[in-house]
């Protein structure tokens, strides 16, 4: 689906996917648990879900004879941490807005952690004194505005790189890869479990599981705390996909499954049950997810298999998108493990 699509390569290839045995046997072994490790995929800044979408971004960036590279998202954006790794990667300068999404009360929130590697990296960091929001930002177009009038020449990558019109492809190519993998495991994921926010992950794994009948049973966990806002970006972004990559049917509303349970209390914050579920699979499979993206989807699947949600015996695909490095700015909730 992806051949008239120009990609640049930053990732290590496929990512493995890697069989959580105990945490199955925990759980009751009724289902079987199995992550797809996206956040080992490159050796950028310790990689993640975001570089499968700027691989079919940045050629777009390349092309125009851009010179700075403009994103935006919270002080611990993950997406951002990326976006200042492929920067210094293609030698492009880059700007980050870096909005005040999440209110977390400690003293080195803005210090470590994502934030701090892309300041290492030699990334511009703008810190805006805005709230939580997954749309299009005032504050990024005058970002975009300062460029142009330094001088620049500035390419614009949205929060989560997601209402980018490429935005989808990366995860298109991540159900691509998925389904090689599936012939080499003999046999396909019943289920795969994703967090969602900004929208576009999961709405490429709906694309490209739709190929085969599968886009129903990508199960999208919203860690937005904003879900109608979500569902909505993601089936605009799935459709737009659709069309792109010539798919041949349509998107229909509930093609696109996002649970809304889990994202309490709000985006950036964990509850005690994400906090849980955090030590949890760290204790059992030695896997370390973030208060913010894979603990609320790993608390999700771990309370919808306590449920009774997906059949005995169904083969279930976490999908790790790796946003790790914001653990590190949640410090006092981990201080004592």
């Amino acid at each position: 689906m992806l051949q008239n699509f120009e990609r640049y390569p930053l990732t290590f290839g496929p990512t493995p996917i890697e069989k959580l045995d105990r945490l199955s046997e925990y759980l009751g072994g009724k289902v079987e648990i199995y992550a797809k490790r996206e956040d080992c995929n490159s050796g950028l800044a310790f990689g993640g879900n975001k570089l499968r979408k700027l691989e079919y971004i940045i050629p777009d960036a390349i092309a125009s004879n851009a010179d700075t590279l403009v994103s935006i998202g919270g002080v611990q954006s993950n997406h951002t941490r990326m976006v200042a790794a492929v920067a210094a990667k293609i030698g492009m300068k880059c700007l980050l807005v870096q909005e005040d999404w999440v209110p977390y009360e400690n003293a080195v929130y803005d210090q470590v952690g994502n934030i701090l590697l892309s300041r290492i990296m030699g990334a511009e960091v703008r810190l805006v004194d805005d709230g939580f929001n997954i749309g299009i930002r005032s504050s990024w177009e005058r970002a975009l505005d300062d460029v142009k009038q330094m001088g620049g020449r500035p390419y614009a990558i949205p929060a989560g790189a997601s209402v980018h019109k490429y935005g989808g492809l990366g995860y298109v190519s991540f159900a691509e890869e998925v389904r090689a993998q599936e012939k080499q495991l003999g046999f396909a994921f019943d289920y795969i479990v994703v967090c969602t926010v900004t929208g576009s992950t999961q709405a490429g794994m709906v694309v490209g599981f739709a190929k085969d009948g599968r886009q129903r049973n990508v199960i999208g966990i919203d860690a937005s705390a904003t879900p109608l806002q979500a569902q909505s970006q993601v089936l605009n972004i799935a459709r737009q996909t659709a069309k792109f990559v010539e798919l041949g049917r349509e998107i229909a509303n509930d093609d696109v499954v996002l649970l809304a349970d889990y994202a309490h209390p709000r985006y950036g914050i964990p509850s005690e049950e994400t906090n849980e579920a955090i030590r949890l699979c760290a204790r059992l499979e030695g896997i370390i997810t973030d208060p913010v993206y894979e603990g609320k989807s790993m608390q999700g699947m771990i309370d919808l298999i306590s449920k009774g949600f997906f059949p005995k015996g169904s083969r279930l695909l976490f999908a790790h998108l790796g946003g790790v490095p914001a653990i590190n700015a949640y410090s006092d909730t981990f201080r004592n493990g």
